[in-house]
């Protein structure tokens, strides 16, 4: 119970700030072409579980949005360390296993991420 109420929160978290940063027409960083960490961290909603517990199931629809946002791995790694996803609870040492997690044979192995690196 605790763990889907925190996926809530989190949740709840993610869209608002995607309202904000749509409504002052946020614009776009070097690390994600077209867009900002923050708006394409929208787009892992489905990961959010798999995120904040290593033991998690990892969703396929996870799977295939950290499979589009890989192919830019500067862009993935932005997202995972991204502040916005630090306060949203999630943890990045276990947010980086997700690509492993879920069997991308094209993921970027040894690829630094900070203080981390994606296995």
């Amino acid at each position: 119970m605790e763990a889907s109420s925190k996926c809530f929160y989190v949740l709840g978290f993610i869209l608002i700030l995607g309202i904000t940063n749509f409504i002052n027409g946020a614009n776009a960083a070097g690390e994600c072409p077209r867009s900002t960490p923050d708006m394409e961290l929208l787009k892992l909603v489905p990961c959010v579980s798999a995120a904040l517990d290593a033991n998690a199931v990892v969703s396929s629809s996870c799977c295939t949005q950290v499979q589009k946002l890989g192919q830019n791995p500067k862009c993935l790694c932005a997202v995972m360390l991204s502040n916005t996803a630090k306060s949203s609870g999630v943890k990045p040492e276990i947010a980086i296993t997700i690509p492993k997690r879920c069997n991308i044979a094209d993921r970027p192995v040894g690829y630094k991420c900070g203080a981390y690196t994606l296995p």
